[in-house]
């Protein structure tokens, strides 16, 4: 309805104007719900790919937040839209995202995707991203040999967004 028009491609939603959508759910104190999915994370093929032609800074360059009331027992016509926000990192906030996706894509490279877990990364984590456990992706692990593994994607951490959504809307 809003025009987006980059579906699932490593760009962004708008990308004539260079901006993500992102919906950010949250409960009605403020308080946001879950992870924020940002962009599949490629396992294989990642020669020549570093954090300045990734696709995770291409998605989180400028990205217009919509943060959603949306607590479960609420009927999906019942939530409420808060203020809207667009948003660019600071120059610490990319940097911190930029040495967890280092930190991250080297672990895949090396073979050890399987051994990521949520611990790993400050900001951003790496996750597994299929529509069910059948869902699976080419990886290779520590000794170079493929695998057959859950397709992962890289998301923000919860209290990285609530950061931005306490600085944008003034929360306490």
């Amino acid at each position: 309805m809003l025009g987006a028009s980059a579906g699932s491609k490593p760009e962004p939603d708008f990308p004539e104007l260079g901006i993500e959508l992102k919906t950010l759910p949250i409960n009605s104190q403020g308080k946001v719900l879950e992870t924020t999915f940002v962009s599949v994370a490629p396992l294989v093929g990642l020669t020549g790919i570093n954090w300045q032609n990734s696709w995770v800074k291409k998605k989180l360059t400028r990205v217009l937040w919509v943060p959603i009331v949306s607590e479960r027992e609420t009927p999906i016509a019942e939530r409420m839209v808060a203020s809207a926000f667009i948003w660019s990192p600071s120059a610490t906030e990319e940097q911190s995202l930029a040495i967890d996706w280092q930190e991250l894509t080297d672990m895949i490279v090396l073979g050890e995707v399987e051994n990521i877990h949520g611990k790993h990364g400050q900001v951003l984590q790496l996750r597994p991203k299929a529509a069910n456990s059948q869902a699976k992706t080419k990886a290779f692990n520590c000794q170079g040999q493929p695998f057959m593994t859950l397709p992962r994607g890289f998301y923000l951490k919860t209290h990285f967004t609530q950061t931005l959504l306490n600085r944008y809307l003034r929360i306490n």
